[in-house]
């Protein structure tokens, strides 16, 4: 018999017994934000009893915004007969990369677009020369690795050894927005499946890199919806352990095809942060998202589950398109995690403590 009572299902959790779906649907239809966010900080204390909360000085670098996915949530991409569609040169990408070294960055977030004229090799040339500038490149999300399978030929398996040997250093989690199809059909049906999402991750798991996995919520998913699509990332997480972190995020309407739909609000998002941070009982970080919620929101995040206060982001394009346009300096995150009562600490991708 599962445990229906919110305060028996807390107390089952505090005693280290893993959430059932069940459980976190009365979770999330009964609990209160403060039951929750108590829950979730007491899972935060005993994965990081240190009160260290990490961050990372990198830079966004978005090498084409030309796409053949029109997803409706996407207010930066351009479709390949539009005008203005821009692809980085190595000198652009050099000077970004520069830049982002003397501000104290080690590493590089490099995505892109599905752009349908460049083949594979202009991504393995572009990855050789980032990785000669001595950075760390994490890049690529599952979605353009699979439309590199799709126009050499290869097989993931093959397409992700060919981009390690070229330099890939890791794998971000976006493009999963939810790992359900039918929410996928309906936001950005030429966008890859769940499955093959999922299936790009094990295999670079397998293969040794690390990846962080994703969520943008709040557009047209119901909440069974997010639950599986958490369960699927529990599920492959017991499998292989190769995420290092969880960062769900709020879907932003403006300028895009959804723009109807109502934001969603810092109370809901926190409730989704520390329901994420109460299921994902095998994902070791969980990082606030203040590039869509605002500093103040981030403060109380680290209170609500998050021990991660992610990237400096020294550029940032494809939420700004979306109207979004919060910056932080590293000073300024800093003062933040201090001000919230907890110690700030530059991280790698991988964790890694830099200071």
């Amino acid at each position: 018999m599962q445990n229906r009572n919110v305060e028996d299902i807390i107390s089952s959790v505090r005693q280290g017994v893993r959430l059932t779906d069940e459980q976190f649907m009365i979770l999330a239809e009964k609990a209160d934000l403060h039951q929750l966010g108590f829950l979730a900080d007491s899972i935060r204390r005993k994965l990081h009893p240190e009160k260290i909360v990490t961050y990372v000085i990198d830079r966004n670098i978005n090498y084409t915004d030309v796409c053949i996915s029109a997803c409706k949530f996407c207010a930066f991409f351009k479709a390949p007969e539009e005008e203005g569609g821009y692809v980085l040169t190595h000198e652009e990408l050099g000077r970004k990369i520069d830049e982002t070294i003397a501000l104290g960055g080690t590493q590089v977030l490099l995505q892109g677009g599905l752009h349908p004229d460049l083949p594979f090799s202009f991504y393995e040339d572009m990855l050789r020369f980032m990785k000669g500038k001595g950075i760390h490149v994490h890049g690529f999300s599952p979605p353009e690795v699979c439309h590199f399978s799709e126009i050499s030929g290869l097989s993931i398996k093959e397409v992700i050894e060919k981009l390690i040997e070229a330099g890939l250093g890791s794998i971000p989690g976006g493009g999963a927005e939810i790992l359900n199809d039918r929410v996928r059909q309906a936001t950005a049906p030429r966008k890859c499946g769940a499955d093959k999402w999922l299936e790009v991750m094990e295999e670079a798991h397998k293969l040794g890199l690390r990846t962080t996995a994703t969520m943008m919520f709040g557009h047209v998913e119901t909440m069974e919806e997010r639950l599986e699509h958490l369960r699927r990332l529990r599920d492959l997480q017991d499998r292989t352990g190769g995420f290092t972190a969880f960062i769900p995020w709020p879907f932003q309407p403006d300028n895009t095809v959804l723009d109807d739909i109502e934001k969603t609000s810092g109370y809901e998002y926190l409730r989704m942060l520390a329901l994420s941070r109460i299921y994902l009982d095998n994902f070791k970080s969980v990082q606030a998202s203040w590039v869509t919620q605002g500093p103040k929101i981030a403060q109380l995040s680290l209170y609500y589950g998050a021990n991660d206060f992610g990237s400096t982001m020294i550029e940032e394009n494809v939420v700004a398109a979306a109207g979004i346009s919060f910056r932080l300096s590293e000073q300024e995150i800093r003062r933040l995690v201090s001000d919230a009562g907890f110690s700030p600490k530059q991280r790698l991708m991988d964790y890694t403590l830099v200071d």
